[in-house]
């Protein structure tokens, strides 16, 4: 999920928030959602972001990107389909409301390709 936070939000309470509120909720709910993995990207705040936008023509950057893991689709397909991971996926939603602009973020599935990694 690409991020932006509410106007009425702070940069930093945003990032506060996120990482000391919501994420010691969504940690709680791994069993109910089934994740194998949680992970906060928090955008720097730089004005590097700026000029490589400007360079590449892109729009403002997302305040953050959260992944969430699941070990197949078929796990995921499983908790959207489960009561309790309906619950937890509400909850998490609620929250989610409170710091989030959910209409200027972006949720979206993706597969990872590892097109080259580095031995060192």
């Amino acid at each position: 999920m690409a991020l932006r936070r509410r106007d009425d939000v702070a940069p930093e309470e945003f990032h506060r928030y996120w990482r000391e509120e919501h994420a010691p909720l969504a940690c709680r709910l791994l069993g109910p959602l089934n994740l194998r993995r949680y992970v906060q990207t928090h955008t720097i705040d730089t004005d590097v972001n700026g000029q490589l936008a400007a360079a590449r023509g892109t729009v403002q950057a997302f305040d953050g990107v959260a992944e969430l893991w699941w070990d197949s689709f078929d796990d995921l397909l499983a908790v959207l389909g489960s009561e309790d991971g309906q619950r937890a996926n509400a909850e998490l939603a609620e929250d989610e409301a409170r710091f989030i602009d959910l209409e200027r973020s972006s949720l979206f599935l993706t597969e990872e390709q590892v097109m080259f990694e580095s031995g060192g």
